[in-house]
């Protein structure tokens, strides 16, 4: 198979000397490896979830609400999920992207409405630019749904990846549990607002890239859904805008899990806790895998601020909409724009024209 011919970037990067120009970002946007802060004094909360079912709740939901309306992004230590199944998901992922690209190619497709996909950068059809990632998308909820569409190989894949979805969805949901609980909410509402809700997961692979300079992983964006439950291995690449305008670096703790609020939260909170502008970068040396789980509402979710969070003093924010129409403009959009929640808010409303 010729360069010209290859389909995933894993395959393109294999034999590339230099970034392909459908890879090169414009000079205005691209990283700035330099303006990055990697001292360690900036960085996420860490919370410790030890006691979120004990005496001390209480201060674990006062931490994650501090961290969700100061940070958006918060790692997580003592949350629940085995070391051995964080490790057999780690091990399974990394199998599937070293198995010749035949077998990867089987599970390939660049159509969206596909449960179970392989693809590559973000919107194949759509964007101008790519981003040096190839990515495995599995729906995870109702597991007995989705489960017979995973790859086959390597062997142990499906069983690997079902015990880390089960667990991580029991995680979200305590962490949903005690988000709504740090805004004044019954401990189910957050819950009981995403419908029957969705868990999506997206195993990433990002190539060793001969110049990381010109490129991203991921632009700079927002996530659509709740919340997100990030697993990594030891290769550094996320990165969350700070309170000071300047990138941190998030650098991968073994066994920690990088929890950040979706688009959603920021809508049911009514603005009081907001999702934050986050990238990947690359290097030119190690390739990298993460494990983002994506909880979300259901399709038919409608979404609004919640009552309990709305008066006088902090008027709904937000129009109500239904999630499968947030999704829909933010696929459409893709990573070209930071987020789309302009779209669906009340003072942008009031400013359009009759």
């Amino acid at each position: 198979m010729t360069e010209t011919a290859a389909v995933l970037l894993a395959d393109v990067a294999r034999r590339a000397k230099d970034v392909p120009s459908r890879y090169i970002r414009p000079p205005s946007s691209r990283p700035n490896l330099a303006d990055v802060d990697a001292s360690g004094t900036a960085t996420i909360p860490l919370v410790d979830l030890l006691d979120l079912s004990g005496p001390g709740r209480a201060a674990v939901v006062q931490a994650i609400g501090s961290a969700c309306r100061g940070h958006g992004f918060f790692q997580v230590v003592n949350h629940g999920i085995p070391d051995d199944v964080i490790t057999s998901m780690l091990r399974v992922a990394k199998e599937f992207f070293r198995q010749p690209e035949s077998e990867r190619l089987k599970m390939y497709s660049d159509d969206p409405s596909r449960t179970t996909r392989l693809s590559t950068s973000f919107n194949a059809r759509t964007e101008e630019v790519g981003s040096w990632r190839d990515f495995l998308r599995l729906h995870c909820f109702p597991l007995e749904d989705y489960l017979h569409e995973w790859p086959a190989n390597p062997p142990a894949f499906r069983e690997a990846v079902a015990e880390y979805a089960v667990n991580a969805r029991r995680l979200a949901l305590r962490l949903l549990g005690a988000i709504s609980e740090s805004l004044g909410l019954e401990t189910d509402w957050l819950v009981a607002a995403l419908g029957k809700q969705a868990q999506h997961m997206a195993v990433n692979y990002y190539p060793p890239c001969p110049e990381p300079e010109l490129t991203y992983g991921l632009p700079g964006h927002k996530d659509p859904n709740a919340i997100t439950l990030l697993l990594q291995d030891g290769v550094p690449g996320l990165q969350v805008l700070g309170q000071n305008g300047r990138w941190i670096a998030v650098d991968p703790v073994p066994g920690n899990l990088v929890i950040n609020i979706g688009d959603q939260i920021q809508v049911l909170s009514n603005d009081r806790y907001k999702s934050v502008l986050h990238r990947v970068v690359v290097n030119n040396s190690t390739d990298r895998i993460s494990v983002p789980t994506f909880y979300c509402p259901s399709p038919e979710a409608v979404i609004r601020p919640a009552p309990a969070l709305v008066d006088e003093e902090q008027p709904a924010a937000y129009l109500e909409f239904t999630y499968g129409e947030y999704y829909d403009e933010f696929w459409n959009r893709g990573l070209q724009r930071e987020s789309c929640l302009d779209m669906f808010r009340v003072a942008n409303l009031k400013l359009c024209p009759e």
